[in-house]
């Protein structure tokens, strides 16, 4: 006799059940079941660098710059690290300072609130956002499927729109605001990766980023710019100035994370909202402060310990992280040539219908093969031919099937991945071949 149950899904809010939030948990599942299995499906940082010492080091050099440079006692100091923090956080100050040194930003410290993780400072901007049942939220499609989980988990609908090698459709963007409010809903914002995107790859140039703060300058929509890739090209061509750099109206919300470039296991992220918020006597205040008071009632304030060590590291290198990540950027575009190289001896142009994107940069690369892609196809990859990667189906939200994967080279070794690459080969030959065979046979 089955035990009785207390709860049932359908008691339950919607979201807990929907394919978006079931994402991430499978995937983490699938390669824990297949731990021998060569994975180029995460997007974790390379492991090869990380130092324990590192951690200790970075938290005395952040005790010593609380106690020599902001002037504290040693009792403020133990209370800094120790007690409960300040509800937007205690590096603010050094953020500011990176955004103005690596990313030419001039931010006001206020403007920024110190996140658990960047997927809080997405959910915080999406919470402060969704104020109506008409309001919607544009994301250029792929789309990382923690802002689409995020979302749901707020009832704020996300509608696509189209992203292409260019990055953004800009034509299309337009056209979905037009049909949003068309169909009487408020579009409140547009989610986008401009640098070497999640899981796309792709990028958007420097005049196409001007045009789209023109467009939601003209639609009066908000941008929430998401880069946590852009310290990672694959050359020393450098890099275009972010959306928030390029921002002079205040269009742009800007959500960054340490996690790629400083610890991953920290769980530091963040995000700049300056724009100004008058209140209903009048008063004007910052975005960022809102953003604070939801904060509060969420996880009340980001590990003090975990923004030590942050803040240390930035201290170490100047506040940055361009500088602290040289070795990484190297190994990152190294291994993203070496995939890209390696797909192309393995599938010829001319004689395979496999066919790849080649990003300028970042961790991913989307392959296209010749049938579709689902979660039993990465199961069987991962337990007959011991290889793991993402299907692309989980980056979009109609639940169609999608003939293409996405490959990660930022945890791996070059040896790895030509071990992969083998095993990939191996796997579309005899999915090409066993399709052809059930279609001749039908």
């Amino acid at each position: 006799m089955a035990d009785p149950v207390d709860l049932r899904v359908a008691d339950l809010h919607p979201a807990v059940d929907d394919p978006a939030l079931n994402s991430m948990n499978f995937l983490n599942e699938v390669a824990q079941h297949y731990p021998d299995a060569v994975s180029l499906a995460a997007g974790r940082p390379y492991e090869e660098f990380f130092d324990v010492a590192a951690l200790h080091r970075h938290l005395e050099t952040f005790r010593r710059h609380l106690a020599d440079d902001l002037g504290q006692s040693p009792a403020q100091v133990q209370r800094t690290l120790f007690q409960y923090g300040r509800t937007k956080g205690i590096v603010h100050h050094l953020v500011a300072r990176n955004l103005a040194v690596d990313e030419g930003m001039t931010v006001d410290p206020e403007a920024i609130v110190v996140t658990v993780g960047c997927q809080e400072a997405m959910f915080l901007v999406l919470r402060a956002l969704r104020a109506d049942p008409r309001d919607v939220l544009l994301a250029v499609a792929p789309t990382y499927v923690g802002l689409t989980g995020a979302a749901r988990l707020l009832d704020l609908p996300v509608r696509p729109v189209r992203g292409g090698p260019a990055g953004i459709d800009l034509a299309d963007l337009r056209e979905q605001v037009r049909l949003a409010r068309a169909a009487g809903l408020r579009p409140r914002a547009c989610y986008v990766m401009p640098d070497f995107a999640n899981p796309s790859g792709t990028s958007i140039g420097p005049a196409d980023r001007r045009r789209l703060l023109d467009l939601a300058a003209e639609e009066d929509l908000l941008l929430l710019e998401d880069n946590p890739y852009g310290l990672f090209p694959a050359s020393d061509a450098g890099r275009p100035p972010t959306l928030k750099a390029l921002d002079t109206a205040r269009r742009v919300v800007y959500l960054g994370s340490f996690a790629k470039t400083v610890l991953p296991g920290a769980r530091v992220g963040y995000v700049v909202a300056d724009q100004r918020v008058a209140g209903a006597d009048g008063n004007v205040g910052l975005l960022a402060d809102q953003l604070a008071k939801i904060k509060s009632m969420v996880t009340v304030n980001t590990s003090a310990i975990a923004q030590a060590v942050v803040g240390g590291a930035l201290l170490e290198h100047g506040c940055s992280l361009a500088a602290a990540t040289v070795r990484e950027r190297a190994a990152y575009g190294r291994n993203l040539r070496h995939l890209v190289d390696g797909l192309a001896r393995r599938f010829p142009a001319g004689t395979s219908p496999v066919r790849w994107n080649v990003p300028a940069g970042g961790f991913f690369v989307v392959v296209t093969v010749p049938f579709g892609v689902d979660d039993a196809l990465l199961h069987r990859s991962a337990r007959e031919y011991g290889l793991l990667w993402t299907p692309m189906a989980h980056f979009y939200d109609d639940g169609a099937p999608v003939d293409a994967l996405r490959l990660s080279v930022s945890a791996v070794t070059p040896d790895q991945i030509d071990l992969g690459l083998d095993r990939l080969a191996a796997l579309v030959a005899d999915e090409t071949a066993r399709r052809a065979a059930t279609a001749d046979v039908g």
